[in-house]
C-alpha cells in the first residue's frame, strides 16, 4: 500500500459576498445589512497518495482555486479537516506568496523561509532559481514592476527547484512565453521522476493529460469524481458540451 501524502475529508469552504452591501446607504438607513455567505467548496473529500500528479479540473466559479489555497494553509477550511501528514507545502500561483514592493531576489528568501527551509540552503539555491527564471537584471528590482509572465516565472522557479513535498499549480504553466512553458515542462517530468506529489488546477486538458495520473472532477463546489485521467476527462468534457 502506497503511502498517503494528503487528506482531504468533508471540506466545506464559505466566503463573504460583500457585493450588494453600501456602507454609506447603510449609515443613511440607519440599518447595517448581513454579508450573503456563499459556499464555495461543499462537503469534498478525496487522498492523494505520495508522488502522484492530480489534476483538478470544473467550470470556472467550481471552487478549484479556493480548494487548492485552503490545502496550502492561506485560510482554514470552515468544515472538515485537511492533513498533509507533515508534508511541506508550495503554492505556485499568479498573485500569491510575493511582497510587490521587494525584488524578486528578496522574495526568493521570505518564499523559502515560509516554506519551511533553511536560509542557507535558500541562499545556496539561489543563483539556480534566478538562472531558470531567465529575469537577469528584473531580479534586484520591485516585483511590482513585473509583468505577469515575469512573475508566474519567478514564481514556478522558486516552487520548482527548492525541495517541498507538495506542490499546488494553480494555471501558472499556461502563462509565460513559449519557450519557458516548454521548459516548465520538462522540469515537471524531472519532478515526477524524482517522487513529488503534485496537484495542477488547470483548463488545458493537454497538459492534464500528459503529467496527470488521476483527475478530480469538482462542479459547483462539490465532488463530482476522481478516477484516472482518460476516463475522467471523457466525462467532463461531455458536460462542458451539454
Amino acid at each position: 500500500m502506497k503511502e498517503i501524502a494528503l487528506d482531504v475529508e468533508h471540506v466545506s469552504i464559505d466566503y463573504r459576498d460583500l457585493s450588494h452591501m453600501s456602507l454609506a446607504k447603510s449609515l443613511k438607513k440607519g440599518e447595517v445589512k448581513r454579508a450573503n455567505v456563499v459556499r464555495a467548496v461543499n462537503d469534498v473529500s478525496f487522498c492523494v497518495e505520495k508522488g502522484e500528479i492530480v489534476g483538478i479540473v470544473g467550470r470556472n466559479g467550481s471552487g478549484k482555486t479556493t480548494l487548492l489555497r485552503s490545502i496550502a494553509g492561506i485560510f482554514q477550511p470552515d468544515e472538515g479537516r485537511i492533513d498533509a501528514h507533515g508534508n511541506r507545502v508550495a503554492l505556485m500561483a499568479i498573485g500569491i506568496g510575493f511582497n510587490s514592493n521587494n525584488t524578486g531576489r528578496e522574495n526568493i528568501l521570505k518564499s523559502g523561509m515560509l516554506l519551511g527551509c533553511k536560509l542557507d540552503y535558500v541562499k545556496e539555491r539561489m543563483d539556480e532559481i534566478i538562472e531558470f527564471s531567465e529575469l537577469g537584471e528584473f531580479i534586484d528590482r520591485p516585483v511590482r514592476t513585473y509583468s505577469s509572465g515575469m512573475y508566474s516565472k519567478l514564481s514556478f522557479s522558486v516552487t520548482a527547484i527548492l525541495d517541498t513535498d507538495i506542490m499546488l499549480v494553480d494555471e501558472v504553466l499556461s502563462v509565460g512565453d513559449e519557450h519557458f512553458r516548454k521548459k516548465s515542462f520538462k522540469k515537471m517530468e524531472e519532478l515526477m521522476r524524482s517522487n513529488r506529489t503534485v496537484l495542477i488546477v488547470s483548463h488545458a486538458t493537454n497538459t492534464l493529460e500528459q503529467f496527470c495520473d488521476r483527475i478530480l472532477w469538482i462542479n459547483d463546489g462539490r465532488y463530482m469524481m476522481m478516477g484516472n485521467t482518460p476516463d475522467i476527462l471523457a466525462e467532463y468534457n461531455k458536460s462542458m458540451q451539454l
